[in-house]
């Protein structure tokens, strides 16, 4: 296994991470539309605080994807075709929430609920089967050895992928309420902070038992068990450090603690995959190994320096757009809005 597959492994993993963060709270904010907005213009209050950069959030996925076809061309192949169906469903879920972004702000106020719920309906889809893709695939699945699987419904969707679904959703959920108490003011601030409060206690028994089926149904506390545990450890010191920065009255600090929540959880899947990428259920001895996955060396190198190039320019452009927007957003006035 040579240096720079294991740079490519880490980089995959830090722009899915980068994307839980940034498009993490795009979801939370989606869904809380319904849930957190009570009339028109506390909802178009809510839309309005992630208007400017949703869709650029989302160009993380779209060069994670990219990253793994051009560097793991076997583990984008086995994973993009074993997961077609649950892929397909969650960009169903992102085209619904991105054309109702669109639609809802051309559409006659007594037509706008239709597209809330869109929003709401498509926020949710997409981090759960998420959650249950990334889950599922850690406690491995029917590999043979041509990295081609052969799954049946309860290898995608069981307890552990299922509590790993509604904890990610929870996750996002959350980090939305944090972005909203932090990028509005008045009363939707103040709701969306007591809301998180809440929902904390909720999130606190869902990694217990998150940690306890990782532990019964994953080998990676036989593995890595030193790097298993600290990142369990740090996804429960970042939620209560989010915790506390929310009663503590320090949003800034809540919302950058739910994204650390969100980083963490990405690298205990990526540390407990290594040095694999996806894990056989069949026998240990089909699991896909990064050494066999990868790309040539060349490849390699000539995505290395492409990367040198153009991160810089990907990271200089998000950090600006972020400051550019940086205000907090008041409620509309009446015919203003999304």
């Amino acid at each position: 296994m040579s240096f720079l597959q294991i740079l490519w492994f880490i980089l995959i993993g830090v722009l899915f991470s980068g994307f839980f963060f940034l498009d993490g709270f795009d979801y939370g904010v989606g869904m809380a539309v319904k849930t957190l907005g009570h009339n028109e213009k506390e909802r178009s209050q809510i839309i309005a605080t992630i208007g400017p950069v949703w869709d650029a959030n989302e160009v993380w996925l779209i060069t994670a994807g990219g990253a793994m076809f051009a560097s793991f061309p076997y583990w984008y192949a086995s994973l993009f075709s074993g997961y077609y169906l649950i892929l397909l469903i969650i960009l169903v879920g992102l085209i619904i929430r991105g054309i109702s972004f669109e639609f809802r702000a051309k559409s006659p106020e007594p037509r706008k609920p239709f597209w809330d719920n869109a929003m709401a309906i498509g926020s949710f889809i997409a981090p759960f089967f998420l959650g249950v893709m990334f889950i599922s695939m850690i406690k491995g699945m029917p590999l043979d050895a041509h990295g081609d699987m052969t799954a049946h419904f309860f290898d995608y969707f069981n307890w552990f992928s299922i509590v790993g679904g509604i904890a990610l959703t929870l996750l996002t959920y959350l980090h939305g309420l944090n972005y909203i108490a932090l990028k509005t003011k008045g009363v939707i601030s103040d709701r969306a902070q007591n809301y998180s409060k809440a929902l904390y206690w909720v999130l606190y028994v869902g990694e217990v038992i998150f940690a306890l089926l990782l532990l019964f149904q994953t080998d990676f506390l036989q593995v890595h068990p030193i790097l298993t545990l600290l990142c369990l450890v740090l996804i429960v010191g970042f939620s209560v450090a989010g915790h506390v920065a929310n009663f503590v009255n320090k949003q800034g600090w809540a919302f950058f603690f739910s994204g650390l929540t969100l980083v963490s959880l990405v690298a205990l899947i990526f540390c407990g995959l290594f040095p694999r990428v996806m894990i056989s259920s069949i026998s240990s001895k089909y699991d896909l190994m990064i050494q066999s996955a990868s790309s040539s060396n060349y490849t390699l190198i000539v995505m290395t320096i492409a990367t040198v190039i153009l991160i810089p320019c990907i990271l200089a452009y998000t950090i600006w757009s972020y400051w550019i927007f940086r205000k907090r957003i008041e409620m509309p006035a009446i015919g203003e809005g999304y």
